[in-house]
C-alpha cells in the first residue's frame, strides 16, 4: 500500500480481547523496549454514533460473525494461554456491551501521557479482577485511579472531539486493514495475532534483547459473542 514504508510501527490493541491483553503480557515480559518503539492504535466495535462518522468518513468496521464452535474454542484456548502464563483468569460477562466509553478514554490517557497505563489498567480489570469496562461508572473509577480527570472521562462519549478521533481511528482499523487484534504492522508487513509477535519482534533491528521467561469453568458464554457479533480476537491461529 502506498506510503506505508514511511509510517510507524503499529500495534492495534482492543480492550475487549483476551488475546490482546495476552499480547500485551507477553511484550513487556520478552519485549519491554518495543512497547516505546510502536505506536498504539486503539480497535473496538463501534456503537451507532462511531458506526455513522465511520461511514460518513469513507470507512467500515469489520463484522464477522462468531460461530458457536469458536466460542467454545476461544473458552478453553484463553483458559489455556492464562495458565501457561500463571494469570488468575476471570471470564467478564459483557451484559450491556458498549466499548466507547474506555476506548474513548484511551484517547485522554494518551493526551496525559498515561495511555500504556489506562491500557493495562483496563486489561486487569476485565481479565483479572471481572470487572464491567463497558459500565461508563466501572470506567470513571478505573480512569481516576491513573490519576485522570473524572468529569472528563465521564463526558468523553458526549465529547465532539473525542468521537471525532475515535471515528479518526477507527477509519484507520479500516484503511491499514485490520481485522483482529492483536495485529501489528512494521513497514509494509503486517503480523497478525498473538503467536505472530515474535515475528513481529524480530522484524526490529538490531534485534531487541529478550527478557526471560516467567514462569475455570465454562461460565456466561453467550458472553462472548455478547450484543452485536464480531469475530474480532484471534483464536488457534486465526481471529
Amino acid at each position: 500500500m502506498a506510503g506505508r514504508a514511511a509510517q510507524p510501527p503499529r500495534f492495534y490493541f482492543n480492550l475487549r480481547s483476551p488475546y490482546s491483553f495476552f499480547a500485551l503480557h507477553d511484550i513487556e515480559r520478552e519485549h519491554p523496549g518495543l512497547l516505546d518503539r510502536v505506536e498504539w492504535r486503539p480497535f473496538w466495535e463501534p456503537d451507532e454514533t462511531s458506526a455513522r462518522l465511520l461511514d460518513e468518513a469513507g470507512g467500515q468496521f469489520p463484522y464477522t460473525p462468531m460461530s458457536r464452535a469458536k466460542q467454545f474454542y476461544i473458552l478453553r484456548d484463553v483458559r489455556r494461554l492464562a495458565a501457561d502464563r500463571g494469570l488468575p483468569l476471570t471470564w467478564p460477562a459483557d451484559r450491556s456491551p458498549w466499548w466507547e466509553p474506555a476506548h474513548l478514554t484511551w484517547f485522554l490517557a494518551a493526551d496525559a501521557g498515561l495511555g500504556r497505563e489506562w491500557v493495562a489498567r483496563a486489561g486487569r480489570a476485565r481479565w483479572l479482577e471481572g470487572r464491567d469496562i463497558c459500565d461508563p461508572a466501572t470506567v470513571v473509577e478505573l480512569a481516576a485511579g491513573i490519576g485522570l480527570d473524572p468529569a472528563a472521562v465521564a463526558a468523553a462519549t458526549d465529547d465532539a472531539g473525542l468521537r471525532a478521533r475515535g471515528a479518526a481511528a477507527l477509519t484507520d482499523v479500516h484503511r491499514d486493514g485490520v481485522f483482529g487484534v492483536p495485529y501489528f504492522i512494521h513497514g509494509s508487513e503486517p503480523y497478525w495475532g498473538l503467536d505472530r509477535l515474535s515475528a513481529f519482534a524480530a522484524s526490529f533491528a538490531p534485534a531487541e534483547p529478550a527478557a526471560p521467561a516467567q514462569a475455570p469453568a465454562e461460565r456466561e458464554l453467550a458472553a462472548v459473542g455478547a450484543g452485536r457479533t464480531t469475530d474480532m480476537s484471534h483464536a488457534g491461529g486465526c481471529g
